[in-house]
């Protein structure tokens, strides 16, 4: 394990040790807040992505015209999803966190499905060799990071 590796490892740890601290603090007004935050989300269901002039902007503003995993135009691909890094069913009080979320076509949102990042990265090596880099240099580092403060 490189030294990079580790420093990976040891911020989920701490992500982990935090959320088993916040996840039980979680209030009614959290799940109205991630209610209003899922309808920002999504039109129908996961299948289209933004309700909102606001959320179609956030969109636009943090994507281009390919899949930042697959390298592939997302129309060639079912469109763009507004997915989680980490995902919201390991990690529900980052749901909302802004810095968690990153733009990507259907396809690999269904693939990466619930995996933690630990995983999926093994995944992408074993089954993609040839996009685990796309996926490797796309950490949720600074999100990470920013959990230390």
């Amino acid at each position: 394990m490189n030294l990079e590796d580790k420093e990976l490892e040891e911020l989920f740890k701490l992500a982990d040790k935090i959320g088993k601290k916040r996840y039980h603090k979680l209030t009614r007004q959290d799940f109205e807040d991630y209610r209003k935050f899922d309808k920002w989300r999504y039109i129908n269901g996961d299948s289209e992505c933004g309700t909102t002039q606001e959320s179609k902007d956030w969109v636009k503003e943090n994507s281009d015209w390919l899949c930042p995993i697959c390298e592939e135009k997302y129309s060639l691909r079912d469109g763009k999803t507004i997915d989680h890094k980490l995902p919201q069913s390991q990690y529900p009080w980052l749901a909302m966190e802004f810095k968690n979320l990153w733009v990507i076509c259907q396809r690999c949102n269904k693939e990466k499905g619930e995996m933690h990042w630990y995983e999926y990265e093994h995944y992408m090596l074993i089954h993609h060799p040839k996009l685990y880099l796309n996926v490797r240099n796309v950490r949720p580092i600074q999100l990470l990071k920013s959990l230390k403060n």
